[in-house]
C-alpha cells in the first residue's frame, strides 16, 4: 500500500516539479529542447539493450566532474547523447578541446544538432561533433579523455563499448575518466580489472531504486 501511494501520489508531482526546475535552469535559459523522457519505441530503436532517453539533472555533470579538473587538452565523449544536454553542458561550461556526442536514434540526433546550432555562439568549446552511429561499432577517437554514460544501454552492448574504450587506451596510453549516471552495469565495468572508482554523487530520493537511478559515479582507467 505504501509503495502504491508513493508511485501514484508522491512521485508524479515531485518529478513534474523537478522537470520544471530543470527546464527553467537549462532549456529556457539556452532556448533548447533537452527535457522529457522518450521511450525506446519513440526513439525508433529495437535493440533490447538500449534504454529510454532521460536527460541527467542539470547540475549532475558539473558536480561529479568540476570544470577545474578539466584542461584544454581533454576531449569529451557522450555515448547515447540523445538530445544533447550533456554535450551542451560539456561545451558550455568546460575548457574541453573537443566534444563528441554519439547517438543511434535519428530523431534524437536531429534534435541535438538543432540545440547545438542554437547555442553555437555561446559555446566555450566550439569544436562539437555529433555523430549518428552505433556505439558498439563506432571507432572511438584515441584522443578521448572523459567518457560519459548516462545509462544509455546495458548488457553486452555496454561491455562492448567499454572494451573498445580500453582498447583505445592500449593503443594510445593516456589518462581516461569515465562518468556513469544510473550505474546499473557497474559490476561489468569493475570486472575489467582496469577501472577504479574515484567519486560518487549519491541520489537523494525517497526510495532505494529511485535514489540509485539518480546517482553518478566517476572512475579512472588504470593501465
Amino acid at each position: 500500500m505504501i509503495g502504491y501511494v508513493f508511485e501514484k501520489v508522491v512521485k508524479p508531482p515531485y518529478v513534474r516539479a523537478r522537470r520544471f526546475v530543470g527546464n527553467a535552469l537549462f532549456d529556457r535559459r539556452y532556448h533548447v529542447e533537452t527535457d522529457g523522457e522518450v521511450s525506446i519505441a519513440e526513439l525508433g530503436l529495437s535493440d533490447p539493450r538500449s534504454v529510454r532517453y532521460q536527460p541527467a539533472g542539470v547540475m549532475r555533470l558539473r558536480r561529479i566532474l568540476p570544470p577545474r579538473e578539466v584542461s584544454e587538452d581533454d576531449v569529451f565523449i557522450d555515448f547515447g547523447s540523445g538530445k544533447g544536454r550533456a554535450v551542451l553542458q560539456a561545451a558550455l561550461h568546460y575548457p574541453f578541446r573537443r566534444v563528441y556526442g554519439v547517438e543511434l536514434s535519428e530523431r534524437m540526433h536531429e534534435i541535438a544538432q538543432r540545440n547545438v546550432e542554437t547555442c553555437r555562439n555561446r559555446l566555450r568549446c566550439r569544436d562539437v561533433r555529433l555523430i549518428r552511429a552505433d556505439a558498439a561499432t563506432f571507432d572511438i577517437p584515441d584522443e578521448v579523455t572523459v567518457a560519459l554514460f548516462n545509462n544509455p544501454f546495458v548488457g553486452g552492448l555496454f561491455e562492448a563499448v567499454v572494451a573498445r574504450l580500453l582498447e583505445s587506451v592500449d593503443r594510445h596510453p593516456r589518462r581516461l575518466r569515465i562518468v556513469y549516471g544510473n550505474p546499473v552495469e557497474e559490476d561489468a565495468l569493475l570486472r575489467t580489472g582496469r577501472v577504479r572508482p574515484v567519486r560518487t554523487l549519491r541520489g537523494w530520493r525517497p526510495e532505494k531504486e529511485w535514489a540509485r537511478s539518480n546517482a553518478f559515479r566517476l572512475y579512472e582507467v588504470t593501465r
